[in-house]
């Protein structure tokens, strides 16, 4: 028996979902819940991890439950235990065959950035840019994007050399919110960094600091070295995992 669970969480207090020697991560705090609940030590294996400060509304991890504890009373007794700003979703029963990793299909991730300078509440949420940004421009640069490719240009240097490079990405949506603008990127899988390089770099374009075009310069280098770009952690989230 499994239960795959849905939450949400306000990534600003935390070092990232990984569990981690020096700092807090979301993962083990729902770990501790759990184990608490369970009165057992508890492991949780999610779709993947976010780093420091990055949020989510859709994050998806599962667990081996009780036999006498519905997915229900989970739901209520993480709730009760969890910190305000990591809230549970949903808790349903899946098959055995479950992995919230492994069968995933496919992710959606959504970076807000404002020009909104007067908001007090907004920097902990969304990147704050110092001018209006072409969005045309923004929208022309992001179509290199699209389809499968080798993104070892915006990757993380870190992320380990064996790892896959090559992703597809079905989805780039530009949207304008009053003095927000929202990108939406959905796709295969995304490497370390890789939304946020992109998206650092679509900033760069709507600045008119780079032309779109060198946006297909820098994913045909292949080369970790060619974008030096990469937009804040509290702009980005994890909106869902679709299965």
């Amino acid at each position: 028996m499994i239960y795959k669970a849905v939450v949400a969480y306000d990534g600003w207090n935390y070092a990232g979902w990984q569990k981690q020697a020096n700092a807090l991560g979301i993962q083990e705090v729902i770990e501790k819940a759990l184990s608490q609940i369970n009165r057992k030590e508890t492991r949780i294996i999610a779709s993947g991890r976010t780093d420091a400060k990055v949020h989510a509304w859709g994050q998806v991890f599962h667990f081996d439950p009780l036999d006498s504890m519905s997915p229900q009373a989970y739901f209520q007794a993480l709730n009760t235990r969890l910190p305000k700003d990591i809230r549970i979703q949903s808790i349903e029963l899946v098959p055995d065959s479950f992995h919230a990793r492994f069968s995933a299909r496919s992710k959606r991730y959504d970076f807000i950035c404002t020009t909104n300078a007067k908001d007090p509440f907004s920097y902990r949420y969304k990147q704050l840019v110092w001018q209006d940004l072409d969005i045309e421009a923004m929208k022309a640069a992001s179509h290199y994007l699209l389809g499968t490719h080798d993104f070892t240009s915006f990757c993380s240097s870190r992320v380990e050399e064996k790892k896959p490079k090559r992703k597809t990405i079905t989805r780039i949506e530009i949207q304008v919110e009053g003095l927000d603008i929202r990108t939406i990127f959905e796709g295969s899988g995304f490497l370390r960094y890789q939304v946020r390089m992109m998206m650092g770099t679509l900033i760069e374009v709507g600045k008119h600091r780079l032309e779109p075009l060198d946006v297909k310069k820098i994913l045909d280098a292949k080369n970790k070295e060619a974008c030096r770009y990469n937009a804040q952690p509290q702009g980005l989230y994890l909106m869902k995992v679709n299965y």
